[in-house]
């Protein structure tokens, strides 16, 4: 929308909202002032920890009702002021998709899920069952109606999670990284279905660090945040001028046009005169000589007895090795992973790790070996302090104390942490929790760091950051991740595995396995700005490389 462009009445409007949680010394926000229309889409972007959930929590009133602090200013909802207004009435106006479905999730099975707070307004049956199916229906997701909630995927637990909002039919819907699970086509139909909401009359806030993938819907305006405050406000035009491209992940030719006016910065190397990173580590570890840490043979799993989820899988991961794994949600991606670490073990075949089969180890044994980062931080964050989180796996391991110290401090460090050490974990950011459940494992020094979902929750500059500190370190002979970012295999991965159905797709090389759109689309992957634009010039460079790097070849 134009600034000449004549508004609607507001659906919500914030009139200098301030709030700074018990616990803390510092706001967490100051002083946001801002209207929302019927019918506009507002992306709101930002670092992780810079206030953007708490702002999303103040308008649907968990702040101050279950997060206790100092809040000042007003939030008013289709022309009435909430503070006096209790949960289950505001519930009722404004729907809220959490970052982290698994904390949204409460039904045992996805009817009683999506129905859930239909039952909690007392609706009748009848209303709720068409409620309910008409929510389904919308996101495509019907099949799942039977479905114990536990045995979805994440991505699919987000849908489930956005179908019980929907289904309240509220006039406001707050989305909190709605795409940090969904593979990038159920992301677009994600987003498509967002774009429709906003044209039949919706108020969509959309908290998203996968700023190019929401620009795809004509977002009528975009708030950056900083520290708290809002640093820009206004049309889509604007944003590229005032952010910084390190910080907000912008389309690939716009970064390249930002960084041509700035100093070449080098690209992450170990070995001197190294391509990249992730050349470098399988030049440093003779990836094409050396012997299998990891090897599956013929696995094959089912977690029922009669239904096979994994189908004789045949793999190695070798010393040197940075992998990306791709695949649409519900592949089998985090179910293949699991096998690695020996947290599931195969009904067919065997996996080895250092030669021994893990049907024969214990998972402490194997985590020696590898250290495994699960996609939700919540399945493994638990001590009251993120120094006593991150010590807990070393001492298990049985480092010495003043060893752990050391260990404990550099994770923090690869983080960007380092002030967080006496903070408890689950008093974090969403995608605070995230670098300190990475942090917990590259603590323990494992040989093989596998992460499900590493950039989840995680601003650009943030993950670029720690990413390339942990290919930089000596310690890890291979790195394996899950990811649907396509460019995190761009630009880290020397080898890309797509897995699908449950099978192993693909195999080799990034500019191998992706210059295949047509295997992409069919397995729910979408070619991004940066991927075109590498394929575009992969003859003048001979190797994938990030969009800044490009700017100066």
């Amino acid at each position: 929308m134009c600034d000449g462009d004549v508004m609607p009445a507001a659906a919500l409007v914030i009139e200098n909202l301030s709030f700074r949680y018990r616990d803390r010394q510092e706001l967490a926000i100051h002083d946001i002032s801002f209207q929302a229309s019927p019918g506009e889409i507002l992306l709101i972007a930002g670092a992780s920890g810079c206030g953007k959930t708490t702002l999303i929590r103040c308008i649907n009133g968990l702040v101050p009702r279950s997060y206790k602090g100092e809040m000042t200013g007003g939030v008013t909802i289709l022309g009435e002021e909430t503070k006096d207004w209790k949960l289950s009435q505001i519930s009722q106006k404004i729907g809220t998709v959490l970052q982290d479905p698994e904390r949204q999730i409460l039904g045992t099975n996805v009817l009683n899920e999506v129905a859930f707070g239909l039952e909690n307004l007392g609706i009748p049956r009848e209303e709720i069952r068409q409620r309910v199916n008409e929510a389904l229906k919308f996101l495509k997701i019907h099949q799942l109606s039977e479905r114990e909630t536990f045995t979805l995927s994440g991505g699919e637990k987000q849908k489930v999670a956005l179908a019980g909002v929907l289904a309240m039919r509220p006039s406001i819907l707050l989305l909190d990284e709605p795409l940090a699970s969904l593979d990038p086509a159920s992301a677009q139909d994600s987003l498509d279905t967002v774009r429709k909401l906003a044209d039949e009359g919706m108020t969509v806030l959309i908290i998203e660090h996968r700023v190019e993938d929401v620009l795809r819907i004509n977002p009528e305006r975009v708030m950056f945040m900083s520290e708290g405050e809002i640093r820009y406000l206004g049309n889509l035009s604007g944003l590229s001028q005032v952010v910084d491209y390190r910080e907000v992940k912008l389309p690939a030719k716009q970064i390249l046009e930002r960084a041509r006016q700035d100093q070449p910065q080098a690209e992450i190397t170990i070995l001197p005169g190294a391509a990249s990173s992730s050349d470098a580590r399988s030049e440093a570890f003779g990836l094409n000589d050396s012997k299998a840490i990891v090897k599956f043979e013929d696995v094959a799993f089912g977690y029922e007895a009669d239904v096979e989820v994994l189908h004789g899988l045949n793999l190695e991961i070798k010393r040197g090795d940075v992998i990306a794994v791709l695949g649409p949600n519900a592949a089998g991606k985090t179910t293949f992973v699991k096998h690695a670490i020996g947290l599931l073990k195969p009904k067919r075949g065997r996996v080895l790790v250092n030669g021994r089969d893990t049907k024969e180890a214990s998972v402490a044994e194997i985590a020696g070996t590898l250290g495994y980062v699960f996609q939700s931080p919540s399945h493994m964050l638990f001590a009251p302090t993120v120094s006593e989180e991150l010590s807990f796996g070393p001492h298990n391991l049985k480092h010495p104390q003043e060893q752990i110290e050391t260990e404990v401090k550099e994770a923090l460090r690869i983080v960007n942490l380092s002030d967080k050490e006496q903070d408890p974990p689950l008093a974090l950011s969403f995608g605070q929790q995230k670098r300190v459940s990475i942090a917990a494992i590259l603590a323990m020094q494992s040989r093989i760091l596998v992460m499900d979902e590493p950039t989840a929750g995680q601003d650009y500059q943030n993950y670029m950051n720690f990413m390339d500190s942990i290919l930089q370190l000596p310690g890890f002979e291979a790195i394996l991740f899950i990811t649907h970012d396509v460019d995190l295999a761009v630009i880290y991965a020397n080898r890309v595995l797509i897995v699908n159905d449950g099978r192993l797709i693909a195999d080799g090389r990034p500019q191998d396995v992706l210059r295949d759109f047509d295997r992409l689309k069919a397995n729910r992957l979408v070619p991004t700005s940066l991927l075109s634009l590498n394929l575009e010039r992969l003859n003048a460079t001979g190797r994938f490389m990030r969009a800044e790097a490009l700017a100066h070849v």
